[in-house]
């Protein structure tokens, strides 16, 4: 790869048309000098991302820190390294709404509903909260694909009094944040709504009652308490929290937050926090709004109707870097997501990792795999760790010949016909191939063998895999693949055959050997099964029958 200097790959960022650096140069364009405070220093730009943990972290929550953390090193690139940070934070003090359905001890959770989920016992016994084993899950999920990020719970921020001074900047402002805030709600909703959320001081639930302000500089407000009592009651140090759009805002502005991207379902709450944050003194933060996901049949995901893919499913049948190429690729259109989509994913992430050292800077940069080496490994200017690596077999063969082996195929098998292919056939060796080999187990496992079926030939197929058969029968298992696929490639040419053309007659060999309408480089195939073993497979299917001839 040709050495890129530091400011070709500056000047590369600036015009690079790749989403990550689109969005950076938007920053930019906030920060012209950097990030900079009050006595002209340099500071950290600060990204956020945010969680809410009445429930476990799924796909949505890695997405949306993988795609913050690409434009966060875009930033860093394009600006040549100015310093930024990345916070996950945690909105545990939100009051528990309904009671999940995967978890044990749901009586005592329904006596702690509305209440603070920092505040109501972990159901699984393993924490001091619900909402503190739901923080440290989203920690350990984090960790687990090595992102780097601070950890921000609501809680601690609320209860410390660090948001006191940011909770009376909104009771001093609460008349111009209702008048965002009531046009865009239904009558009967207005009548009850409230920028604050008092906790009760008597039953400890987050109420939505209407307040009034009694002394916003000292955080005094009067409501009707759950008894029905009017109580004037501090809102700081926790003893209140505020409505999530109006949350959202204060949080922008008391943290200094400068990128904050979100899904197309908050598109009118990130305009009504905007307008807010500039009430409050600061201004909305530059994001993308992404779009959502789609199921198999291209219907939106729903948590109730199940119709999702989760990450531990993606996780069982691909690779994390496989999910990371996805999800990069055109956030801002819907995408389907299923476990169909899993091997294209896989094959295409390598074949982007394997060129980037032969392409132009300005390619590179738009690039998918670049981007995911360098989201947490960092950049040594266009350099980023594995560029140019491939894998000596494509994911889409290994499913093929798993295919063939069946749904009992071992990892020990899969290997030993990795022999005929790969001179160091040890997992060793190949520790992402070894990776894969599992990942197409499983697949083949759940999703190829229970619906494999192999077609009988037709009579023309009948001949021209005869006449493969005899070919196959001059070659040893030390002909190259290229050989072999020139072999069956003239085949298919041959008139006496019929075919119409040659993509008739591998989706032939693929329904008839493989039992798939589409396959690999058969020449590849044969080489990897061994010749042999490919006759057998022929032999076998010229032995069905079309109901026709029989």
């Amino acid at each position: 790869m040709e050495t890129v200097t530091q400011d070709q790959l500056q000047a590369a960022a600036a015009t690079s048309k790749a989403w990550p650096f689109q969005e950076a140069q938007r920053l930019a364009k906030r920060f012209p000098d950097g990030k900079r405070d009050a006595d002209g220093n340099l500071v950290p730009v600060l990204f956020e991302t945010g969680y809410g943990p009445s429930g476990l972290p799924h796909i949505g929550t890695f997405q949306e820190v993988l795609r913050t953390t690409l434009v966060r090193r875009a930033y860093e690139v394009l600006t040549g390294g100015h310093p930024t940070r990345l916070v996950a934070f945690s909105d545990d003090m939100d009051g528990l709404r309904k009671v999940p359905d995967n978890v044990p001890n749901k009586e005592m959770l329904t006596e702690h509903l509305g209440m603070p989920l920092s505040r109501i016992p972990d159901p699984f016994g393993s924490n001091d909260s619900f909402g503190g084993r739901n923080n440290a899950m989203l920690r350990e999920f984090l960790d687990r694909f090595d992102f780097d990020y601070e950890f921000i719970a609501a809680s601690d921020r609320y209860n410390s009094g660090q948001f006191d001074d940011a909770l009376k900047n909104v009771l001093r402002n609460y008349d111009a944040i209702m008048g965002v805030m009531l046009p865009t709600l239904r009558e009967e909703r207005r009548a009850t709504y409230s920028p604050v959320l008092p906790v009760s001081p008597t039953t400890g639930v987050v109420l939505q009652v209407p307040v009034s302000v009694v002394h916003a500089d000292k955080g005094l407000v009067s409501f009707k308490d759950s008894d029905g009592t009017i109580v004037t009651h501090s809102v700081l140090g926790g003893q209140a929290k505020l409505q999530w759009k109006v949350d959202w805002a204060m949080r922008w502005v008391a943290l200094g937050v400068d990128y904050e991207m979100c899904g197309k379902d908050l598109t009118d709450s990130v305009t009504q926090s905007g307008k807010i944050a500039k009430i409050l003194g600061g201004r909305k933060p530059e994001g993308m709004i992404y779009e959502l996901f789609l199921d198999a049949n291209g219907e939106k995901i729903s948590k109730s109707k199940g119709n999702g893919l989760t990450i531990e499913e993606w996780l069982t049948y691909g690779s994390e870097e496989s999910l990371g190429f996805y999800l990069f690729r055109e956030p801002k259109s819907a995408k389907q997501l299923h476990v169909g989509i899993i091997p294209k994913a896989v094959d295409e992430y390598w074949q982007f990792r394997e060129k980037i050292p032969s392409q132009p800077v300005e390619q590179q940069l738009g690039n998918a795999a670049w981007h995911l080496l360098g989201a947490n490994g960092g950049h040594e200017g266009a350099q980023v760790p594995g560029a140019g690596d491939s894998l000596p077999v494509t994911f889409g063969l290994l499913l093929n010949l798993v295919s063939v082996l069946g749904a009992e195929a071992t990892r020990e098998q899969v290997w030993n016909y990795l022999g005929n292919y790969i001179h160091d056939a040890d997992p060793a060796a190949h520790p992402d191939l070894d990776v894969l080999v599992d990942r197409a187990l499983a697949y083949n496992r759940d999703f190829v063998a229970p619906h494999l079926v192999k077609r009988p030939p037709a009579a023309n197929e009948m001949k021209a895999l005869n006449a493969l058969d005899r070919a196959l029968s001059g070659f040893d298992d030390e002909t190259p693949a290229e050989d072999l696929q020139t072999a069956v490639y003239e085949i298919g040419k041959r008139e006496e055959f019929g075919f119409e053309n040659l993509r008739d007659w591998f989706r032939a060999l693929y329904e008839t050997l493989l039992g798939s309408s589409q396959g690999p480089r058969m020449g590849s195939f044969i080489a990897l099964y061994g010749i042999e073993n490919t006759r057998r497979l022929i032999a076998k299917a010229m032995m069905r029958t079309q109901p026709e001839q029989a």
